[in-house]
């Protein structure tokens, strides 16, 4: 994002902002702090007015110490930034089921628009889900205008099930239309995610074999390093796969599968991603493996069931891999695996697209080529392929076209996910929200694997905080068709250009590490 470029949000619409659970944590640690980048990079027009809305009484000052807890500050123009940006924040108490102080924030909000000459509205819930229907309902009834633009982001999660989805989605639709619902998940805002696009259809080389005959198996993978911290009665109503396989990881699938759109207007995009959702059928028992991190092996880290607001005896797992298939001509028989966990051995999210086995025999102890996009940390794309090692003999090495987004692009910013995805609803851009009809695709595939968990019959396999994972997790990846190869590869991480006689382009090595899935 170049701080350079004016984009003053929708050119239609000059917006009030109101967040409501401004006092939450995901208000403090993402949505403030993305409203500010946006501001501070002049995303933001200079004269929208932003309100905070929670139960929690705090003064003006106190609010800005709220606001400004996350947000960090390199320059003195950034400490100037935040003077300025702090002035058009304000905050209001409330209940988010008393109509009386939804009217004292309508009030506030007429007042604020009175200065500010906005002529549309932007209600961001950074709410838990027990209360998206009580707030919206009193948003449509004190603080909806006919003559208004309304756009309301929600977020995740949709519900817990089917069933749970489909009524949220329809008290909802009760009081908002689709057109004004933006469903935030906010891995698609992330740069390598709304990359996948470019890649796959911006490029001959890879649209020509991306499908059946090519690809072996896709694997996505999504690991934290921590666990729940003190969190885990929260975590618990949830697990793993409704907190983050039905939703972030599958909307990375749908981008990696679906069909190229007629063209990149929101609707035909998600278009193309439900239909191949619906080619989907629900996960089988047998193409599940889960499970729940216990003690670190050096006793200093608790496992899940050590956390007091876990309940005794829990089953819910941390972890979680689960093998998709897709029935449709392009990737029929190809094997999605999706695999997520907490309290691992690193924090990354990566896809991983391995091609098939080379026919013949002309060459010994071939590797498969791999397409890996490295989504975080360290944005990478890069393509394993063989390579004659140098020297006077034949002998094949595992190499790679490497694109570290470090070396390549080291003076571009990268915007945070939540900075796009609310510029995207500024400018009235749902392509990168989930529809209804997608989350309804979606929750028809997991939804009774969720259940057969929720009912006790699969078991979580315990595994040590700070590991790969439980027992058998590799196997598990092996049965559908992955394989390491004959050599082990090893992937060398750049750092920023160097400035040697190579000049600009020249790269320097970190301590290299083995790429591994």
């Amino acid at each position: 994002m170049s701080a350079s470029k004016t984009v003053q949000g929708d050119s239609k619409h000059l917006y009030t902002v109101v967040v409501l659970g401004a006092s939450g944590d995901l208000a403090k640690k993402k949505t403030f702090p993305a409203l500010f980048g946006l501001f501070k990079n002049k995303y933001l027009n200079q004269n929208t007015r932003i309100i905070g809305y929670a139960r929690t009484k705090m003064d003006q000052s106190t609010f800005e110490g709220h606001v400004s807890h996350y947000i960090k500050l390199k320059t003195e123009e950034d400490k100037a930034a935040l003077q300025q940006f702090l002035k058009l924040c304000s905050y209001q108490s409330g209940q988010y089921d008393k109509d009386s102080d939804f009217q004292i924030l309508e009030k506030h909000i007429v007042e604020v628009e009175k200065t500010s000459g906005a002529s549309a509205r932007l209600f961001y819930m950074a709410l838990p889900p027990t209360v998206f229907i009580p707030v919206a309902t009193s948003l449509k009834k004190n603080n909806y205008r006919k003559n208004v633009t309304i756009r309301l982001i929600v977020e995740k999660p949709f519900g817990m099930d089917l069933e749970s989805s489909r009524k949220l989605a329809k008290d909802l639709g009760a009081l908002f239309t689709e057109d004004e619902i933006y469903r935030i998940d906010h891995y698609l805002g992330k740069e390598m995610v709304k990359n996948l696009m470019i890649l796959r259809f911006a490029n001959v080389i890879f649209g020509s074999v991306w499908n059946r005959h090519c690809i072996d198996n896709v694997q996505i993978t999504f690991k934290e390093k921590i666990g729940t911290g003190g969190r885990g009665g929260y975590f618990d109503e949830f697990g793993i796969i409704r907190d983050v396989m039905q939703n972030h990881l599958l909307q990375i699938l749908s981008i990696i599968a679906m069909e190229p759109p007629v063209s990149l207007d929101a609707e035909d995009v998600r278009d193309e991603k439900v239909k191949v959702l619906r080619f989907i059928p629900p996960i089988a028992k047998d193409d599940v493996l889960l499970g729940q991190y216990s003690k670190s092996e050096d006793g200093k880290e608790p496992g899940y069931l050590d956390d007091t607001t876990v309940p005794k005896g829990s089953k819910t797992p941390t972890y979680a891999a689960a093998t998709i298939f897709i029935h449709n001509e392009r990737w029929d028989g190809v094997p999605f695996v999706l695999k997520c966990g907490k309290a691992l051995d690193q924090q990354k999210t990566e896809i991983r697209i391995q091609f098939k086995d080379v026919s013949g025999h002309l060459f010994k102890n071939l590797s498969r080529n791999e397409i890996v996009i490295r989504v975080q940390p360290d944005e990478a794309v890069y393509v394993k392929m063989m390579n004659k090692e140098p020297g006077l003999g034949m002998k094949t090495i595992i190499s790679d076209l490497d694109l570290s987004y470090s070396s390549r692009f080291n003076d571009s910013v990268i915007p945070e996910a939540y900075e796009s995805l609310i510029l995207d609803a500024l400018n009235g851009d749902h392509s990168n929200f989930v529809r209804d009809d997608e989350l309804d695709a979606a929750w028809k595939i997991f939804t009774p694997i969720l259940k057969t968990i929720d009912d006790g019959h699969i078991d979580p396999i315990p595994y040590p905080f700070g590991s790969r994972g439980p027992k058998g997790v590799s196997e598990f990846v092996a049965n559908y068709g992955y394989t390491r190869g004959e050599q082990e590869y090893v992937w060398p991480q750049h750092s920023e250009a160097g400035t040697g006689a190579a000049g600009k382009d020249q790269k320097v090595d970190k301590q290299p590490t083995v790429d591994k899935a």
